[in-house]
């Protein structure tokens, strides 16, 4: 029964019913004195028409089905029953054609998302109890041995170990992971177990992200999907009025019929979907979702990408940039003390310390007497010397001015580290700016389209930043409502914006820019629903791709178009001059809908040109 449920399967297993009969009726071969290819009218034709009228008589709608409908319906009163299941059976080749496409697109983000992480070993009270993933509520503890996938969101809590984080940012090698660090549901654990503590679980998970993103990707929303529909109403009026006309003239039943056969827009109803979803299919080989093909087809018209900072054209993670120390002071000693302090604060600038530390081999001294200085820093005895690391300190005399302007001026942070009482030097901390922004934006720039930054940062810090990428129009300082308003005002005049942020505050931006665009990984749960395309790598790279991709479909979409009614036309004519009879109509112009379907599946291979 498994066979038949599965749509694409029965609409085959359909055609190639209703293509044996047809060819049992061309060699004249009757079934108990009934002609076969009412087979193919009744299996393929019947429910066209009964979806054309039922659309036209509750919702007043003349959709193409329509045409086709009175093509199959002329046919059979002419008895020219062969072309009426003809013209039924192409339309359900079409429409297979365009399924397998369709799923073959598909298969770009079901790769993303392959496999589920079913359940989950829960540990309490030194107990392990496998339950359901779905089960698993935030705060549990659990256990993720050496192979198994991990369930849901969460912080390690204790142990070491490497990561298989493909699924989720596309790196294909493993990240290692100790205290402190992030994991993903439906990531791979690699090598050592570890025990974590759950933060996002059910439908608030990384992997269920992305299966609700996969769900919401779909192709009918497209405007240009409906071009054969908005234009039906005219499709029928015209081809009736020359169906008649040509009767009249030339009092040839079979003329009309096949300008009635010939005119049925198939190419126009069929391909313009599949090369959406190629587009879509295409997006998501690079890790891009799109969540609808008219988000493909508005991308195309946009003037000017819009780019928040923080977590977008930076990594939005705080690292140790520099270490300044005062006059005879050891620059590793000072780090090896400040290090171990900061092992004890769960605050993230000491871990982007402890991090650095550690990964340039560096080793910890024995630390007591921690504590915390709300709003300032944080004190310690750290191998019998007291250490404080602060964010105030009068500095005069022993750092140049300069020193420390310019790195405010870069937009970094600064922490001063006292140890015994005495400012013995300071800890740089800077939010990095992602790999080839510049080459990205220089790149976007060469298409036409122009770059901005939109950020809440000062000043100092976004012209910092906009100057290492390149990007000249800098708005800083901005809220929420800030941000909104900038873009609106451009789309005011006329400038389409497509927003590419990350936070909470980038949400209502997403949402009223002509696309809006969210990190995927990095991204918060509001952003990435308040946008129309997810980065799930996080890679701003694909950028320049994406427009050229949604270029190159609108493109292809008006190929596809001219092409359909072109050969719609010069079909017509053959009818009208007595060319075409209504069989060879049908082979002659449902050919032209499967050219098109291979020329919208092209799209599946499209790389853009460096």
């Amino acid at each position: 029964m498994e066979f038949f449920e599965d749509e694409i399967k029965r609409s085959i297993l359909i055609l190639i019913i209703s293509g044996a009969s047809l060819v049992l009726d061309f060699l004249g071969i009757p079934l108990f004195g009934i002609r076969f290819a009412w087979v193919a009218v009744v299996l393929c034709g019947v429910p066209i028409v009964k979806e054309a009228v039922t659309e036209l008589v509750l919702h007043g709608d003349i959709k193409a089905g329509i045409l086709v409908t009175l093509a199959i319906i002329a046919s059979i009163f002419t008895d020219e029953l062969f072309a009426a299941g003809e013209v039924a059976a192409i339309m359900v080749l079409g429409e297979v054609l365009e399924d397998i496409t369709v799923d073959r697109a598909k298969a770009g983000i079901e790769n993303l998302v392959k496999s589920s992480p079913d359940t989950a070993r829960v540990v309490s009270g030194g107990e392990e109890k496998i339950i359901s993933a779905d089960e698993v509520k935030v705060g549990d503890i659990i256990r993720v041995l050496p192979g198994e996938m991990i369930a849901v969101d969460g912080i390690i809590v204790s142990g070491k170990t490497s990561i298989d984080q493909s699924s989720v940012t596309g790196e294909p090698i493993p990240e290692d992971k100790s205290e402190g660090d992030k994991v993903f549901s439906g990531t791979v654990n690699q090598f050592g177990a570890f025990d974590f503590k759950a933060l996002k679980t059910g439908e608030n998970s990384s992997f269920q992200k992305m299966v609700r993103l996969v769900e919401e990707a779909d192709a009918d929303k497209a405007k240009i999907v409906g071009v054969a529909d908005r234009w039906a109403f005219w499709i029928v009026i015209i081809a009736a009025a020359i169906a008649v006309v040509t009767y009249i003239v030339t009092r040839d039943t079979k003329r009309a019929v096949t300008v009635l056969v010939v005119f049925c827009p198939c190419a126009l109803v069929v391909a313009t979907p599949a090369a959406v979803m190629a587009g879509i299919g295409n997006a998501a080989k690079k890790g891009i979702l799109v969540k609808s093909g008219d988000a493909l087809e508005r991308l195309s018209g946009v003037h000017k990408l819009a780019f928040d900072k923080t977590g977008t054209i930076t990594y939005g993670k705080a690292s140790l940039f520099d270490v300044m120390t005062a006059k005879g002071v050891d620059k590793e000693k000072l780090l090896e003390y400040a290090a171990s302090a900061e092992s004890k604060s769960e605050h993230p600038l000491a871990a982007a310390v402890v991090d650095y530390h550690r990964k340039n081999g560096g080793s910890f001294l024995d630390v007591s007497d921690f504590a915390v200085i709300p709003g300032e820093g944080i004190r310690a005895n750290v191998d019998g010397h007291e250490v404080l690391i602060s964010n105030k300190a009068d500095y005069a005399g022993v750092f140049d001015e300069s020193d420390i302007s310019s790195h405010m001026g870069g937009g970094r942070a600064l922490s001063f580290v006292f140890i015994d009482g005495v400012l013995s030097g300071a800890l740089v901390m800077s939010d990095e700016i992602r790999e080839n922004v510049g080459k990205i934006v220089s790149s976007v720039e060469n298409m036409g389209v122009g770059c901005m930054l939109i950020t809440g940062d000062s000043r100092p810090a976004a012209e910092f930043m906009g100057s290492k990428a390149g990007i000249k129009e800098i708005y800083a300082g901005c809220l929420p409502e800030d941000k909104m308003s900038i873009i609106k005002k451009h789309q005011d005049d006329d400038i389409n914006v497509c927003m590419i942020g990350d936070g909470i505050n980038d949400a209502p931006s997403l949402k009223s820019a002509h696309v809006g665009i969210a990190m995927g990984v990095g991204g918060t749960d509001i952003a990435m629903d308040a946008a129309d395309i997810a980065l799930i790598k996080d890679n701003i790279d694909d950028i320049p791709h994406l427009l050229a991709l949604s270029e190159k479909m609108m493109k292809t979409i008006n190929k596809n178009i001219i092409f359909s009614m072109s050969l719609n036309f010069a079909a017509v004519l053959l009818a009208v001059l007595g060319i075409l009879n209504p069989a060879g109509g049908a082979v002659i112009h449902n050919a032209g809908s499967v050219a098109v379907i291979i020329n919208s599946a092209l799209l599946l291979k499209y790389k853009l040109e460096q």
